[in-house]
């Protein structure tokens, strides 16, 4: 049985066929019948924005948090397009299965220069996985197939769809929808047998392991099967930076975030073991910053990644194997329990774990927590208010670094940052995205005042759609991490480092949100717990010293000597 449809129509039709729930999107003349068709299609809540920017973040955070594809609409082609670009640079960085649609201009308008042309093939190639233009209203299904398919297979990562106005407008004759069990892959690699019997082997014979976990494990909720492997070896897991919910935190394995953005336990772990298994990571820039200065040199390591052209390509190895993280992880503990002449990982554990308690229980003792608000007492006070459940997001950003590793973080998934992108101004948006992923748990994003400066007004979109999520703005009046390396490295010769801002508590009233601030670290906990049970979408503005700098890169600047 055939329909006919406009090829709006059938856009909205392909979008229903893949169980969409949510699309975030900012209305335009370019996709009118878009819009016009979803107006009808009651199985999906459009979220209305207020930037293609911010919008994109959202369905990030959505893609993240709920292992679906995350869905935004551009209904402008030309500026309402071109605001796409950072949205997806960040979710490619990401690996976030991120559908955006774009409306495009009419076909037989290319090349003339006409009202808001731009190449938006040209544009989004390079910041997508892969980039489409809808040639003709009959492959409009065809290529929404395409755009989910290519968006969620592995290594998944964000896709761009542009349909001009005629295509939009045209009609066609349309068979009945595909549904995606019926061209999408259904099943993932698990690890060769004999390269598995092998790292076993390796493993069996450790005596300073270690575990990294990375993405492969956090977004595939395969904590399981990595904690069974690391019962069976006895060893730590430390966790790539970024996701540290990985694993849950309250398990008596978890060495916390590694590397030059982690903490001082997992990384002298990563830095000290005998073999390496890593675990669903690319041991990539923010795990090592590519030097062995992060990652022992001797250590034999054993890289499972389901991307193959990740493995070994920063560190050499010992065994790769090719496989989904979960599956061969469980695989391993299979052959693991076959080894009869197994090495102690004990004194090693067991030191570890004590140095982990001394660590946790020094950085609260240590916790500054008098006026002005320091960074260390508004992480101990943010620990004992937030709930055990609570979903994180952050920017990027020196306030944001530092709070990677200082929160806990009980129930993966439970940490979305925007990783390698190092992106101010994702935050906000992206808690909006969690929430509508995660209606039930609590979703609180931490913010600079700069980033939160930037994207504020999807405040309104927070309050029209009763997206319930709390911001904390950690206001010290400027751009951190600049200010610090001109502090640092450039002799305090300051320009543009300092920002002002309206009260944020205030504005967030005067959108319909609620606003909360707190000038001393002693009115932050109440102010957190009042924004949590308040029942709207709500900000809390906390001062924080601006004197409270901290240079995270100073590798960049070691060519000045200092």
């Amino acid at each position: 049985m055939t329909t006919p449809m406009s090829g709006g129509q059938a856009a909205i039709a392909a979008l229903e066929a893949e169980d969409t729930r949510y699309v975030f999107g900012l209305i335009g003349s370019a996709t009118m019948e878009m819009f016009d068709a979803l107006y009808d299609a009651s199985d999906i809540n459009f979220i209305g924005i207020h930037d293609e920017r911010t919008g994109t973040h959202m369905a990030d955070g959505y893609a993240r948090a709920s292992a679906k594809a995350g869905v935004v609409l551009a209904g402008q082609n030309g500026p309402g397009a071109t605001n796409l670009v950072t949205g997806l640079s960040q979710a490619r960085a990401a690996f976030s299965p991120v559908v955006s649609i774009a409306g495009a201009l009419s076909s037989g308008h290319v090349y003339r220069d006409a009202f808001q042309e731009v190449d938006q093939q040209s544009l989004f190639t390079p910041v997508t996985k892969k980039t489409w233009t809808a040639p003709s209203v009959d492959r409009v299904p065809e290529l929404f197939r395409e755009a989910f398919r290519t968006a969620l297979t592995p290594r998944q990562g964000p896709v761009q769809l542009n349909l001009p106005r005629d295509v939009l407008a045209a009609q066609g004759t349309f068979e009945a929808m595909q549904q995606p069990q019926n061209y999408r892959n259904q099943s993932l690699p698990a690890g060769n047998p004999e390269q598995i019997q092998a790292a076993a082997k390796l493993l069996a014979g450790a005596k300073q392991p270690v575990i990294v976990a990375g993405g492969g494990i956090k977004n595939t909720l395969g904590h399981d099967a990595a904690l069974q492997l690391a019962g069976a070896l006895d060893c730590p897991v430390v966790t790539a930076p970024g996701h540290g919910d990985a694993i849950p935190f309250g398990h008596e394995l978890n060495a916390g975030q590694m590397g030059p953005r982690g903490n001082p336990v997992a990384s002298r772990l990563v830095k000290q073991a005998d073999v390496i298994l890593a675990l669903g990571t690319r041991l990539g820039f923010n795990s090592t910053f590519y030097t062995y200065d992060n990652i022992n040199r001797e250590a034999k390591i054993i890289h499972i990644e389901l991307e193959p052209t990740a493995i070994g390509r920063f560190f050499p190895v010992e065994i790769g194997i090719w496989s989904d993280a979960p599956t061969a992880a469980m695989q391993l503990l299979d052959a693991l329990q076959k080894q009869t002449d197994r090495a102690s990982a004990e004194s090693w554990t067991r030191e570890f774990q004590q140095e982990r308690a001394d660590y946790l229980a020094k950085r609260d003792a240590d916790a500054i927590m008098t006026h002005p608000t320091q960074p260390s007492g508004l992480f101990k006070v943010l620990r004992d208010v937030l709930p055990k459940d609570a979903a994180i997001t952050m920017d990027a950003g020196t306030l944001c670094l530092q709070a990677t590793d200082a929160m806990n973080y009980w129930t993966p998934k439970s940490l979305f940052t925007p990783l390698d992108f190092g992106l101010v101004g994702f935050s906000f948006a992206a808690g909006l995205g969690v929430k509508c992923a995660m209606p039930d748990r609590p979703v609180v994003s931490l913010m600079g005042d700069g980033g939160f400066g930037m994207t504020m007004s999807e405040l309104s979109t927070a309050v029209d759609h009763n997206i319930n999520t709390v911001t904390v703005v950690m206001n010290n009046q400027c751009w951190g991490a600049e200010k610090a390396y001109q502090r640092d490295f450039f002799n305090g010769r300051y320009i543009g480092a300092d920002i002002s801002s309206p009260p944020f508590d205030e504005i967030a009233r005067l959108y319909g949100a609620e606003g909360f601030k707190a000038e001393k670290l002693d009115g932050v906990g109440a102010a957190v717990e009042a924004a949590l049970a308040c029942g709207k979408p709500a900000v809390v503005d906390v001062a924080v010293d601006p004197a409270a700098l901290y240079s995270f890169r100073r590798d960049s600047f070691t060519h000045r000597g200092g």
